[in-house]
């Protein structure tokens, strides 16, 4: 039996320049105790979709035409009142972003909660047991520890296991989970997807999954339908839309799709057959940081790591959040200074130093950032943001000179040279983060530390950032040291692999080693926990 039947919806958004479309006249049809996967890149009207049935589109969206009806009911019809008694109960919304839709402010508990008391299904007393109950079947330990905790003391995962317990507090008939697991590590996504595929085995609940991975979508839904630029270009069984993709936009999907492609790139030979010398060499590194609480024991992030990094070659560092990827990287960069080891750049020893010689071998090392928008300045032009580090370091005397340098790096990185008077928020993640590679090439470094710089972006351009940063270490050289969660990334970028947990280093090897005969359990989970390993083309 159907439960959501939407029918010729189309929205536009009012701009300065007319009405955009965000859905062109879209069909979609979801069935009781079925999973539908909404897939696309950003922009294609995914979330248009999704807020349509939720009601909750922003004051410059205009529903030009259709309906969204569930269990027969035509939600565009209803006031804001009769939405309050639909959403929570009827159909939930699980978000993208954990970190901006909890209130930082209130314990996880009564957030939680506060679902069953506004629809009236428990009193105060008896919510705040349910509750506890709701975390508990959302696969949190000590439940009752977490109820009591704010969101900034737990994990990402937590974080999103929480969403999903307030989503189907009041057991709705459809969830509608946008992108809830982009911005995880492929272990807690699997986690929290197994959780979303068990409620819908146990309750019969519908759930409308809002992604942009093609691999994860044909893995756990029961249909998947394809948009692109606001319309629905292809539709389907997950297995069919996979292997006999009908549309050549879900052919390039899949073919971006690092899941689904063997993309490792080929491994190039050394000049003279000789090993490449290395670049960086890291010996015995340890990070603790203090506890909160009074008289608390240490956290020892990072403990006896090494590590080498050769010349124009990448060395990627994988490992699930907390594993010590970042803070091995901020070390390296001299960001943060270890109790104990050494990092050595070009045969000299960088631990302890300081001031003007610690500021020369930063023009050698350079960061690239998992997200682009909170690391560009929002009131500064792109030509101001990717010149600022040559005004930084004096390299070039003129203001033209220094335009001229900036037109040359978005040259390099594939942005046309009109996005020099733009801001960041006039970009899309894909040009903002060409935009931060390229401040990061300014200065001519030798060895670019890449931070999860592709895990929040859509995969098409997700391949385009990856094939960039390929094509620039061909033409200069560039080392990297590539941080990432997801090994099926890795396996298109890196040359050797290193595998982290807990601080420490579990496994190393080429890309190929490590993908063809992983040594430990824990290299074993990661590869295990990508959507459909082993169906790769």
């Amino acid at each position: 039996m159907t439960l959501l039947r939407i029918r010729g919806l189309s929205v536009g958004y009012r701009t300065r320049h007319g009405i955009v479309d965000g859905a062109r006249d879209v069909d979609l049809d979801v069935s009781e105790g079925e999973i539908v996967a909404l897939v696309g890149e950003s922009g294609s009207g995914k979330t248009t979709t999704a807020h349509s049935i939720l009601q909750m589109l922003p004051p410059a969206a205009i529903v030009r035409s259709g309906s969204v009806r569930l269990e027969g009911r035509d939600l565009l019809t209803l006031s804001e009142r009769q939405l309050r008694a639909v959403r929570g109960a009827r159909v939930a919304h699980v978000p993208q972003d954990p970190g901006t839709s909890l209130d930082p402010l209130r314990r996880i508990g009564p957030q939680v909660a506060e679902v069953l008391r506004i629809h009236g299904l428990a009193s105060r007393r008896e919510a705040a047991g349910e509750a506890v109950e709701l975390l508990r079947a959302a696969g949190l330990d000590r439940p009752e520890t977490r109820a009591r905790q704010y969101p900034h003391q737990l994990s990402g995962g937590m974080r999103q296991r929480v969403l999903v317990a307030i989503a189907l507090a009041a057991l709705p008939r459809l969830v509608v989970a946008d992108e809830p697991t982009s911005a995880l590590d492929v272990t807690v996504q699997k986690k929290v997807l197994d959780h979303l595929s068990g409620l819908v085995r146990e309750h019969g609940t519908s759930v409308l999954l809002i992604t942009h991975d093609l691999a994860v979508a044909a893995e756990r839904a029961d249909r998947v339908v394809v948009m692109r630029e606001g319309r629905v270009v292809e539709s389907g069984p997950g297995s069919q839309v996979l292997d006999r993709p009908q549309h050549a936009y879900t052919r390039q999907l899949i073919a971006d799709d690092p899941s689904l492609t063997v993309a490792h790139r080929g491994r190039r030979p050394s000049d003279g057959g000789t090993a490449p010398r290395p670049l960086l060499e890291v010996s015995g590194l340890r990070k603790e940081f203090r506890a909160g609480a009074r008289g608390a024991a240490p956290v020892v992030a990072v403990d006896d790591v090494s590590l080498t990094v050769a010349r124009g070659r990448t060395l990627a560092i994988v490992g699930e959040s907390g594993s010590g990827k970042s803070t091995t990287a901020r070390l390296v960069l001299r960001l943060e200074r270890p109790d104990a080891g050494t990092v050595v750049l070009d045969g000299t020893d960088v631990t302890a130093l300081r001031g003007r010689e610690l500021r020369a071998v930063r023009q050698r090392l350079q960061y690239v950032y998992q997200n682009p928008f909170a690391s560009l300045d929002p009131r500064q032009s792109v030509g101001d943001i990717v010149s600022e580090p040559l005004r930084a370091f004096g390299l070039l005397d003129s203001a033209a000179q220094r335009r001229a340098r900036a037109n040359e790096l978005v040259d390099r990185v594939a942005l046309p040279g009109s996005v020099l008077a733009r801001r960041p928020a006039e970009l899309s993640g894909g040009q903002r983060q060409r935009v931060a590679i390229a401040r990061a090439l300014a200065l001519g470094p030798e060895l670019v530390v890449c931070d999860e710089p592709v895990s929040a972006l859509d995969v098409t351009v997700q391949a385009q950032i990856l094939r960039l940063l390929v094509t620039l270490q061909e033409e200069s050289g560039l080392s990297y040291l590539f941080i990432s969660h997801d090994l099926a990334v890795v396996r298109s970028i890196a040359d050797d692999v290193l595998v982290m947990q807990a601080g420490r280093v579990v496994e190393r090897g080429t890309v190929d080693a490590i993908f063809e005969s992983p040594q430990h359990d824990y290299t074993r989970e990661l590869l295990s926990s990508i959507p459909l390993h082993g169906r790769v083309r």
